[in-house]
This record gives structure tokens, C-alpha cells and sequence, in this order.
């Protein structure tokens, strides 16, 4: 089981003058595209018992995502109000005293039996208590050999505090197994820096894997062995809502599949170079089309990664 521990919300999304409501979220967007590539997930967030909050259940237990570990809250659901130029997305969040928010580290569960990963991240690594709360369960999990995979996704409009913001990710980037940067998050991180030699340094501090993605021009992996690259895939752009997220399922997916989660630190040049390319088919299928919504396994007919190449799967299926 890989579970997914961060914010869910609703995407307002412009359409025809008005705004769209879209159940969306970093981390919800990730656990949602497991589900759909048929990767046994689970998700962790504090869920409203408003209307917003029976909308954002709902997808996840289409896709097969446990969301047994979600507590019902009497708080709101946090709205992201997107604006879109050029098909990139910015956002305005109205998260105040909202549901996810208030999580505690005394509100989390014990970790699941079996666990294969964890995966964090978003902007729910921000604001306390939540951001405490998510910090403590990676902490939790790395402590118990469980491979943290972490996405800062850093919004840097939403971070108030910005030195204690980067302590944070200075701590978890070094417990972290995996770590992906976008080319926004290394230049609020490490200003001017060259990718390559961030991704080596940030390696000797721990994690086995450093993913870099600069949308158009691909992505990278960095391992002790070296890096390889996967261009991205042609596709006529609708909008990049979701398309970091669906690679973070991509990857995470075929590693899984492979076997590889739980051998990190040997990961060989063939698994990797499977992994990031149906992570990248994944995200070319999201930023295909509106919003965050992320493709079913039947639409990557050679997309999972397995031990010695990539095979294909039918997985689930959409619901009627």
C-alpha cells in the first residue's frame, strides 16, 4: 500500500466568466492518479462534512483509494481559486482554520501494516499544526524503513514564513528516500543554483532518488549511478493543473510494480529509465485535458514498469 498524507481541496477553476468547482488538491491529485493506475493507494487528510468534502470522497473511492484513514471534520474545505495563463495555473488559497489545517500530530493513526511508501508534500507541509503533523509522520515512517517520497510543490504566495518553510524542507529532503524538485521549486530553494550539481548534493545528504522536472523540457533522475532523462510527451496543452502530481503517481506506481520501493538504493538504470517514462505518459494525459484528472490504466497500455522492461496492464477501468 502506498499511502498519500496531504491536503485535498476545490480547484475554482475559470470557465465561460465564472468559476468551475474541481475536487483537487497536490496530494489528493497523486493519490487519486494511483487509484486510477491501479497502484493499491490510501489517502490521509481530514475531510469537511461539507458538500465539498462528499465531492472529494468520492473520486478516490471510484478509483479504488482507501480513504479509511480520512476523519470527518465539522471545519471547511479549503478553495484554491486558480487563474490559468498561457495553460499555466496559479492559485489563491482560503485555507484558514479549514479542516485539513487543523490536522495534529495527535490526530494521526499508526502507520498501516505493510506499508510500501509514503508519499508527502504541497502546501499542506506549511502552515501549523498540519504541516507539524505531516513532518512528525514522515518522520514516523522513515524511522520504520517505510521510503518517504517528497514533492515540496512550493507555492510561494501561500508561505508566510519563509526561513522556517525551508528548515522544514531542509529537514524532511534529508530523510526523504525520494525527492522531486520542479525547476520553480530549485529556484525558490537554491536561487541561480545548477540543477545537476543540487541534485548531487542533495543525494549526499540521503535520499536515493532526485527526480528534476521543467515541464516541456522533461525530467530527470538523479542516483548515486548517475542520471538519465525522459523527454516529455507532445500533447496539445488544455492546462498544467495536475501534471506534477500525475508524474508523482507515474513514478510511484512503476516503481512499486517493479519491486523496486523497497530497494531504493539499488536501483538500476533500467527501472528507473521505465518509471520516469509512464510517469511522463501519465502527466501527458492529465495536461491533455481540464483540470486535475489524471488517466486509468487502460489509457497507458505499456505504461507499468516490471523487473527486466515494462509491461502493460489493463487495470481498472473508469466507472460507467
Amino acid at each position: 500500500m502506498i499511502l498519500c498524507a496531504g491536503e485535498s481541496l476545490i480547484d475554482m477553476v475559470p470557465q465561460d466568466g465564472l468559476f468551475r468547482p474541481l475536487p483537487g488538491g497536490s496530494v489528493w491529485n497523486t493519490a487519486l492518479a494511483l487509484g486510477r493506475l491501479g497502484a493499491p493507494a490510501s489517502y490521509l487528510w481530514p475531510v469537511s462534512r461539507d458538500s465539498f468534502g462528499d465531492a472529494l470522497l468520492a473520486p478516490l473511492a471510484q478509483a479504488g483509494v482507501d480513504t479509511a484513514l480520512c476523519p470527518r471534520s465539522d471545519r471547511l474545505t479549503t478553495l484554491a481559486f486558480v487563474t490559468l495563463t498561457g495553460g499555466e495555473a496559479r492559485y489563491a488559497f482560503y485555507d484558514e482554520g479549514s479542516a485539513g489545517r487543523m490536522l495534529t500530530e495527535a490526530d494521526l493513526p499508526p502507520l498501516p501494516p505493510g506499508l510500501a511508501a509514503l508519499f508527502i508534500g504541497g502546501i499542506s507541509l506549511v502552515p501549523d499544526p498540519c504541516g507539524a503533523a505531516i513532518e512528525a509522520l514522515a518522520v514516523r515512517a522513515a524511522t520504520a524503513g517505510v521510503p518517504v517520497m517528497l514533492d515540496p510543490n512550493i507555492r510561494p504566495f501561500f508561505i508566510a514564513d519563509a526561513a522556517a518553510h525551508r528548515a522544514r524542507l531542509d529537514r524532511l529532503m534529508a530523510l526523504a528516500a525520494i525527492v522531486k524538485l520542479s525547476a520553480d521549486d530549485l529556484a525558490w530553494l537554491d536561487p541561480g543554483a545548477d540543477p545537476a550539481q543540487a541534485a548531487r548534493a542533495l543525494l549526499d545528504r540521503g535520499p536515493s532518488l532526485v527526480l528534476q522536472t521543467g515541464g516541456a523540457a522533461g525530467a530527470v533522475g538523479h542516483t548515486a549511478r548517475g542520471s538519465l532523462s525522459a523527454p516529455a510527451i507532445r500533447v496539445t496543452v488544455a492546462d498544467t493543473i495536475g501534471a506534477g502530481d500525475t508524474f508523482n503517481a507515474g513514478l510511484l506506481d512503476a516503481l512499486h510494480r517493479a519491486g523496486a520501493l523497497s530497494r531504493l538504493s539499488a536501483l538500476d538504470d533500467a527501472t528507473l529509465s521505465a518509471a520516469l517514462a509512464h510517469a511522463a505518459r501519465a502527466a501527458a494525459v492529465t495536461v491533455s485535458r481540464p483540470g486535475a484528472d489524471p488517466p486509468w490504466a487502460h489509457e497507458l497500455p505499456q505504461a507499468h514498469a516490471a523487473p527486466g522492461g515494462v509491461r502493460g496492464t489493463e487495470g481498472r477501468s473508469p466507472p460507467p
